[in-house]
């Protein structure tokens, strides 16, 4: 545990005057709670009886004064403050590294105003996606944002980790998708970004912090853009006798103006598991496309996507493939929790990104490094007319329980290096955390000392989520 600059139990009183004694938590069971996200390296550690890294308290704020005093109190007391979400992330970007103060914000769940002139919403950062996403389409409107998290995962770790949702070729990423912010600085002080659809007021200050996991102030809340619910929604299944052909057919589809909700293409590997859970007895790659929205423009959507594809070699399969789909499209994530509960096992996500001309070299590079050490498959999703990003499933089995987090380091090695090579990113929408923190400078290039001087300006006392990023405690 950190060594604190104060006894315990007197920052404990000073914390609970605070925000209540109610709030704060030195609980055992809640330590060991709030020690891990869902990094996979994490719940290894866990199945083997291993907490490495204790918080030394819990604390649930419920309102931004709240959280503006208590980081004033962390400030100048130096004790690490961790922001906490939901805990859904996958790479590590919650563990408290030395200790300290995890604030859960899921007390501040509030949707503040819906604007449905302006087509805006503004909600609290701890809101669940699920809860935000269902009072919308109660009012007949829509986020579009849908990441397989979406039922334990909050607005303020979406914008944290810079999330993207499997709609975002239709409806844009969590960053096209924010107007303003509300910010605690470590310093306690309260900035509040103006809510426009742009400006050119110098540097876009919400998106530093977009994306900075925690390390630069604590996100409070935030305005949205929205749109009205969909008319109607046309899923369909394509296939593909090759991931060329595939890759082809959603580059055009992008390239022609079109805006499809879902383009999903899944190598051999992933669609002899998709269409086996359908009963299809056929081999390829499964296209799973789809548009949304107003119902005459959907149709017609439908059908150039649909031309396009058939012109690349594509096989219509009709509807069947993409509501099953639809229908399950969250399951990945919980299943992949499964596996992990299983001695010796290893399960893991690599989720990496290039332009259109690199993407096929990226995909085969990563691919071979995977397949030294397990098995292997992807989908290709998140289509943009410039390129697209791959989502690589792998899962493997140590030798032994001790020589899991060996192999899961080496996994990721191989992978980071590859796609590095390649000159893809080494993450499309799960962010870094602590398991892709060593090879951020090299993804950032000569541009990575500027993250370190605004880490440095912004928090001269290190206290916010310590070692993400790469940002290690001076």
């Amino acid at each position: 545990m950190t060594q604190l600059a104060l006894d315990r139990d007197e920052l404990q009183q000073q914390l609970a005057a605070i925000i209540g004694p109610q709030n704060v938590s030195r609980r055992q069971a809640d330590l060991v709670a709030y020690s891990h996200d869902l990094w996979p390296l994490a719940l290894i550690w866990k199945r083997q009886g291993k907490v490495p890294y204790p918080p030394d308290f819990v604390v649930w704020p419920e309102t931004v004064e709240e959280v503006s005093a208590m980081l004033r109190l962390a400030n100048a007391r130096r004790v690490p403050v961790v922001p906490y979400g939901a805990g859904s992330g996958v790479c590590g970007g919650t563990l408290p590294l030395h200790g300290g103060i995890v604030v859960d914000l899921k007390k501040m769940h509030r949707i503040l105003a819906v604007n449905q002139t302006g087509l805006t919403v503004t909600a609290q950062a701890g809101i669940i996606g699920e809860d935000l996403e269902r009072a919308l389409n109660q009012r007949g409107y829509t986020l579009g944002h849908f990441p397989s998290s979406m039922y334990c995962s909050s607005l303020g770790g979406w914008l944290a980790a810079r999330a993207a949702g499997q709609l975002s070729s239709r409806y844009g990423n969590i960053e096209d998708l924010t107007l303003g912010l509300q910010v605690v600085l470590p310093s306690g002080q309260v900035i509040r970004t103006k809510d426009t659809p742009r400006s050119a007021a110098g540097p876009d200050l919400k998106q530093l912090f977009i994306g900075s996991e925690g390390t630069l102030g604590i996100i409070t809340q935030a305005t949205l853009r929205m749109v009205p619910y969909p008319e109607s929604r046309r899923l369909r299944g394509v296939l593909f006798q090759d991931v060329h052909s595939g890759l082809e057919a959603i580059r055009l589809v992008m390239r022609r103006g079109l805006r499809p909700a879902a383009a999903r293409l899944y190598d051999e590997n992933d669609t002899n598991i998709a269409l086996g859970s359908l009963g299809y007895g056929v081999t390829g790659c499964l296209l799973v496309l789809g548009f949304e929205g107003d119902t005459q423009l959907t149709e017609l959507e439908e059908r150039l996507g649909l031309e396009i594809c058939l012109r690349e070699g594509g096989q219509d399969l009709g509807t069947g493939p993409g509501e099953h789909w639809w229908a399950h499209r969250y399951d990945i994530s919980y299943k992949q929790a499964d596996i992990l509960s299983n001695e010796n096992a290893i399960s893991e996500t690599v989720e990496v990104a290039t332009t259109w001309d690199k993407l096929e070299p990226l995909y085969l590079a990563v691919k071979a490094s995977l397949e030294e050490s397990c098995f292997t498959m992807a989908h290709f999703s998140h289509a943009y007319p410039e390129g697209c990003s791959i989502y690589f499933t792998v899962v493997a089995e140590s030798p032994t329980e001790r020589e899991c987090e060996g192999l899961y380091r080496r996994i990721w090695q191989g992978a980071m290096e590859a796609c590095l090579k390649v000159g893809g990113t080494i993450t499309h929408h799960h962010g870094v955390g602590l398991l892709k923190a060593p090879w951020l400078p090299q993804e950032y290039g000569g541009g990575y000392p500027v993250l370190q001087e605004l880490k440095k300006a912004l928090d001269p006392n290190d206290i916010m989520n310590p070692g993400k990023l790469g940002l290690e405690r001076g």
